[in-house]
């Protein structure tokens, strides 16, 4: 396979092959696995924690036959880094594990990290990282940058379709029905903070752009379903002592709509940054 073929290059070339776990084996789970089978120099996947192993056994007997399929307790001997792509309530059994070991935890859920602060404290502790890739975020080296000097103010406006937002806590608890509307409606208007807690599986992005920023409090965002919509989009506008900008994505979901495809390629970049002979970005 690709991926005993990259191991051996990369023990050639007397470069460390570092052992990936992933948590979690839905859209984007699956691609990252599809992608270390093609080969990421200095990678290899080594374990996934799935809960249904048979159905998971299925799905990967063509391109991993004898991958490791395990709970989630039993991840971290097995691995150098976690990537967690699973429900956001999992993040602490799966991440605190492997920062408790000096490791590395890639978190897709970043907006649980807001009720999980402990786990920085960990990772402090015991020499781990966290690592919050870009996601469906751009610009968030130049949010990193800004922070350095003072952030006036950061706001985030985000429109996603019908499919991507009906069933979030949020519109549940204030009973906001959006299933049969024709135009765009603004269903929420807040902090990044309060919008972590009431969708939880949509607004990792906003997490990701407060934390790089002024905090979940200071970051203001505004949510809107639209039933015109087939993409996610967000417009981000960051005014700071040392640049005003504006960005804006459009970002193609996957089966679930809650995700977008670029996620998946954010955690492949990520890992492919920590063993580049040239890394490119902040």
């Amino acid at each position: 396979m690709a991926q005993l073929h990259m191991h051996d290059r990369a023990h050639d070339l007397g470069q460390q092959v570092l052992r990936v776990a992933i948590a979690g084996l839905g859209a984007v789970g699956m691609r990252l696995a599809q992608a270390l089978d093609a080969g990421i120099p200095g990678f290899e996947l080594a374990a996934i924690a799935v809960r249904d192993k048979k159905a998971a056994r299925e799905r990967l007997s063509v391109s991993h036959p004898a991958i490791a399929l395990v709970d989630i307790g039993e991840l971290e001997p097995l691995a150098d880094i976690v990537v967690e792509c699973a429900p956001a309530a999992l993040l602490p059994s799966i991440v605190a594990p492997f920062l408790r070991a000096g490791k590395k935890a890639i978190v897709l859920s970043s907006g649980a990290l807001l009720s999980h602060m402990e786990l920085i404290e960990t990772a402090r502790r015991h020499g781990g990282q966290i690592i919050v890739p870009s996601g469906a975020l751009l610009g968030l080296d130049a949010v990193t940058a800004a922070a350095q000097g003072e952030i006036r103010s950061v706001k985030m406006i985000t429109r996603k379709p019908v499919a991507g937002l009906i069933g979030a806590p949020y519109l549940v608890e204030h009973d906001i029905d959006i299933s049969g509307i024709t135009e765009p409606l603004r269903v929420f208007s807040g902090t990044a903070r309060d919008a972590a807690i009431g969708f939880p599986a949509n607004l990792n992005v906003a997490v990701a752009l407060a934390l790089a920023g002024v905090g979940p409090d200071r970051t203001q965002l505004d949510i809107w379903a639209d039933p015109n919509l087939s993409r996610n989009t967000h417009q981000i506008e960051v005014d700071a002592d040392s640049a005003r900008f504006t960005m804006s994505i459009e970002n193609v979901p996957t089966d679930n709509p809650k995700t977008g495809r670029i996620t998946a390629l954010s955690v492949i970049a990520a890992l492919s940054k920590m063993g580049a002979p040239i890394r490119i970005g902040t």
